[in-house]
């Protein structure tokens, strides 16, 4: 009995520690726009970048951060090797395009400044209504993410 509670207690701290951005997807911002009107992020990665896999541990570790981007932002992760679906996004439709045993979203070279290879971690964040305000590439710390947010909230 007491090896099942010492179990227990180290299967439930993690859920404790971390807090979780709420994440969606681009047909759910579509409705999520139209009865609420906040800042888009989409965070552009990949299953087999390092740093974007840190990335995600350091940032979810911060509760600030998390509260901040889940109240006045939308957030999308959107993995652009494994995303297959074709996605609506402001107006235009896009597609997955394969290159043998991979590929890349076409959404994501359309969002990317380097049309043939994005740099992961790649952020994207736009105003409500679709405009470019911050275009980040690699690694955002969560106190640099943090900053940035609050400074393009205080506009």
């Amino acid at each position: 009995m007491k090896s099942l509670t010492i179990f227990l207690f180290l299967m439930l701290v993690p859920c404790f520690c971390l807090s979780q951005m709420k994440t969606g997807t681009f047909s759910d911002l579509k409705i999520q726009q139209k009865e609420d009107p906040k800042p888009i992020i989409i965070r552009l990665y990949t299953d087999w970048c390092s740093v974007c896999k840190i990335e995600k541990f350091n940032l979810n570790k911060d509760k600030e951060l998390v509260e901040l981007i889940n109240q006045h932002f939308y957030i999308i992760n959107f993995e652009t090797e494994k995303t297959k679906e074709n996605i609506r996004f402001l107006g235009k439709e896009y597609h997955y395009l394969p290159n043998g045993n991979s590929g890349i979203h076409e959404l994501a070279l359309a969002l990317s400044k380097n049309k043939s290879q994005p740099v992961y971690p790649l952020w994207i964040i736009l105003d409500k209504y679709g405009n470019l305000i911050e275009y980040h590439k690699g690694l955002f710390k969560p106190e640099g993410l943090k900053e940035k947010l609050k400074e393009l909230l205080n506009k």
